[in-house]
């Protein structure tokens, strides 16, 4: 055998670092971040809510998903922070959707999650299985939900399907300028 060993071990380590190297390492777009208003005339009825914001702050592998609910007086808040490098639990998981159904989260459990970007990071996908209480019993929803920037980077759609409808659940929310925000 001719060769220099330890330089081919060094390489063979490299080449095996890169292709181990997570997916979930990829950044998102940095586009994403920030303070997102739902567009009621282009969306999926909300009819519990007379408002609704979404600010996502992606941080490495974190992203968190706030969500600033209205109703009328009432205002909500709930975070949903996910980790695209490992799967995560999350109590309390939070859907847009929950107060238009009376479907909600069971309380002292959790949802586990699972969170990826895909599209280049310019789309953030999550997989949940929430144990939630309906009417009529206690049961499991599997959510998928992509949360996709538009090539304008002005612009981001929300799809969710739920293993309990037969059809997908579409928001679209505008980005809020930093300025209006002061």
């Amino acid at each position: 055998m001719v060769g220099n060993f330890p330089m081919q071990r060094t390489l063979l380590k490299f080449v095996l670092g890169l292709a181990l190297l997570p997916l979930a390492a990829l950044a998102a777009d940095p586009s994403l971040n920030g303070r997102w208003r739902l567009d009621p005339a282009r969306s999926t009825a909300l009819d519990g809510w007379t408002a609704a914001d979404l600010v996502i702050q992606a941080d490495g592998s974190t992203v968190s998903l706030r969500h600033d609910m209205t109703w009328h007086a009432t205002k909500v808040t709930a975070t949903n922070t996910v980790d695209t490098a490992h799967p995560t639990d999350i109590a309390n998981f939070f859907r847009i959707d929950q107060r238009h159904m009376a479907v909600y989260a069971r309380p002292k459990e959790t949802a586990r999650v699972q969170a990826s970007w895909i599209d280049d990071g310019r789309t953030l996908r999550v997989e949940a299985q929430v144990p939630v209480e309906t009417s009529q019993g206690n049961t499991t929803m599997r959510l998928y939900d992509e949360y996709r920037l538009l090539e304008d980077g002005q612009e981001l759609v929300l799809i969710e399907l739920h293993s309990t409808r037969d059809r997908p659940l579409v928001y679209h929310f505008t980005k809020v300028a930093a300025e209006a925000l002061k």
